[in-house]
């Protein structure tokens, strides 16, 4: 065996355990949602100061670890949710042979690009149009889904704000969920719209909010049902309840928009590592193809730029879990 296969054999499997880490590496973390259920739990939970105090709390705590129980099933299943729940979270009306059709134009569309724009070779655009195909439609609904999951994020705590004043000034909680449903912003108007939906087909409050954490995989969802749970099976104050969750989801806000400042430069710093390497071989190409021709057309610069773009996306996956916070 000479020094260069020895080389690559190394180099490849190097590739091979870095990208299996990277895979297995959120798994590998524990998760904080139990730590947030039993935050919310706390104070949805505080009994009040009456003679049967006690047996509501041993009430209250039975109710909690149920529905924790059940959040963290649900959890779960949402950790990699299917392409119908994307596409629903995402608020787009396509179907799977929609979303397969769409896929299929974007990898002729890239394809096309490849061939005739960027003038490379046919297994070159083959590989580009699968890329393309694959990628391109998934990172649309992603985008998407991130963004209609911010605004939600955003108008909740308001929300929930107009729940508390409706409940102290004598409305029930049905009507209460009413005026979110007419008065508030998308996308948490429809979401309480589809709420009130469940509860006209026969649900009750609780299993009707329970539903609400599948539809937004957002823990203030989560801490939300909890909240309505707990009150509705072993009662309480739920204007004190709720009125205690909007100051943490605001207390939550706050402390993301710090985050958010404190890593600008380190998210700004990490786009220009990421891309120069990219941007610095579109420059070479276009003004001296034939100096990177040979990364395209013999084996070695083949496996030489295969090497560096695993690499090249193993830094950038590390880049990405350094400066995202989880809170």
């Amino acid at each position: 065996m000479d020094l260069f296969t020895l080389m690559t054999f190394v180099l490849g499997a190097s590739c091979v355990g870095g990208v299996v880490l990277a895979a297995l590496y959120p798994r590998l973390v524990p998760s904080p949602l139990n730590r947030r259920i039993e935050r919310i739990a706390g104070v949805a939970a505080r009994p009040a100061e009456t003679a049967n105090a006690s047996r509501r709390k041993r009430t209250v705590e039975a109710t909690v670890e149920e529905v924790e129980e059940l959040q963290s099933v649900k959890a779960k299943k949402r950790y990699k949710p299917s392409l119908l729940m994307r596409l629903r979270q995402a608020n787009l009306a396509w179907s799977k042979n929609t979303y397969y059709l769409i896929c299929l134009a974007a990898g002729a569309t890239t394809f096309l690009a490849c061939l005739l724009g960027l003038r490379i070779g046919l297994p070159w655009a083959a590989g580009g149009a699968i890329v393309g195909g694959l990628a391109f439609p998934h990172l649309y609904i992603g985008f998407k889904r991130r963004r209609r999951l911010k605004r939600f994020r955003a108008e909740f705590a308001n929300a929930i704000d107009v729940i508390v004043r409706g409940i102290k000034s004598g409305l029930p909680v049905g009507d209460c969920l009413r005026i979110v449903a007419a008065e508030t912003q998308e996308p948490v108007k429809g979401e309480f719209k589809t709420l009130i939906e469940d509860q006209t087909l026969g649900l009750t409050l609780a299993e009707a909010v329970q539903r609400l954490p599948d539809r937004m995989p957002l823990a203030e969802a989560s801490f939300f049902a909890i909240a309505i749970t707990v009150q509705s099976t072993s009662g309480g104050n739920l204007a004190e309840a709720l009125g205690n969750l909007s100051k943490v989801l605001r207390e939550r806000k706050k402390m993301e928009g710090k985050i958010a400042a404190m890593s600008a430069e380190a998210k700004a710093s990490g786009g220009i590592i990421g891309s120069l390497p990219i941007i610095v071989a579109c420059v070479l190409y276009l003004t001296s193809p034939a100096y990177i021709e040979i990364l395209f057309t013999t084996l070695t610069g083949n496996i030489v730029l295969a090497v560096c773009a695993v690499w090249m996306m193993l830094g950038i996956i590390t880049m990405r879990q350094m400066i995202n916070f989880d809170f």
